[in-house]
């Protein structure tokens, strides 16, 4: 039944049996055969014979909107279920922070230069490991050795303190060493505020008791909202930074320990979409401000 519904759809379109089965790549005879059967199997007429060619009954007309909509229906669901031959995955593992503060903003300018390109973006803190169905490319922050793995130099980082502007303590802040009366927020960060403060020339200092968390984007968030001074690294903090969120506080920027390294299974070649998210993300890491979404507009005081 549905190859004649399908073929019936067709020429009640064309209301012409011959066009139809130009369409179809049948002959007027085999386009007939298909709506007599359909006719045979519902028990009902649906395209009016005459000399001139054939018309839609009542009956017909009914039969061939819902064949109309159902087979769009289908076709729709079909497209949606099969991608476009053209269409490449790219599964891209990285840092909850890295992805949230710098990689996020920016993908939308990837997708539009290459839109056959899907990603899959992966975050975590523990070490994806790459083999057949995982990962094809990463962005970690580390020494740049990763055994298994080939590791390109993406961006250097630097280490500095931030707080929101609202806290009311920063207006005493003179010096480095006077951060120290503020409350602090330990992320888990290979380097520390003691490692800071040695770099800004404080001595001997006696660190508070500090409220901790394991993501350094929850550590920048609870800087937001008050709850004390983080050490923040640039790249992540950036964002926060441009919309005066958060303000850079006294004392030198350290340069970490660490980078940001691209890395891809050692034991094969990127592949042409990976190739092309390499060679995209080189050119973002030297833009160093992060894009913004516009305000709305009732935040801008326009009508």
């Amino acid at each position: 039944m549905l190859p004649a519904l399908g073929v019936f759809a067709v020429a009640a379109r064309h209301q012409n049996f011959a066009l139809a089965g130009e369409e179809l790549h049948l002959t007027a005879s085999a386009v007939s055969h298909h709506v007599r059967k359909l006719e045979a199997i519902l028990g009902a007429t649906l395209f009016q014979r005459h000399a001139r060619g054939v018309t839609l009954t009542a009956e017909g007309r009914q039969l061939a909107d819902a064949a109309s909509a159902a087979l769009a229906d289908i076709g729709a669901v079909a497209g949606d279920l099969r991608p476009p031959p053209e269409t490449v995955p790219l599964r891209l593992t990285t840092l909850h922070s890295i992805s949230y503060c710098w990689l996020l903003p920016r993908l939308p300018r990837f997708c539009a230069l290459h839109p056959h390109v899907r990603l899959e973006i992966h975050t975590g803190s523990a070490l994806t490991r790459f083999e057949d169905g995982g990962p094809n490319l990463g962005i970690r922050y580390g020494p740049g050795r990763w055994p298994g793995l080939t590791a390109l130099p993406l961006m250097e980082d630097a280490l500095f303190p931030v707080a929101s502007p609202a806290l009311p303590q920063l207006a005493d802040l003179q010096g480095p060493a006077d951060i120290l009366r503020l409350p602090l927020l330990s992320d888990m960060s290979p380097q520390s505020w003691r490692d800071w403060l040695r770099a800004a020339g404080v001595r001997g200092a006696r660190l508070p008791p500090m409220h901790s968390f394991s993501d350094s984007t929850e550590a920048l968030r609870a800087a937001v909202y008050g709850m004390g001074a983080v050490l923040a690294r640039k790249l992540v903090a950036q964002p926060y930074l441009q919309r005066y969120e958060l303000v850079r506080l006294p004392g030198p920027a350290l340069r970490p320990r660490y980078a940001y390294y691209i890395v891809h299974p050692e034991h094969q070649a990127p592949s042409a979409a990976a190739e092309l998210m390499i060679d995209w993300l080189r050119r973002e890491a030297l833009d160093e401000r992060t894009p913004l979404p516009p305000l709305p507009a009732e935040l801008m005081g326009m009508p």
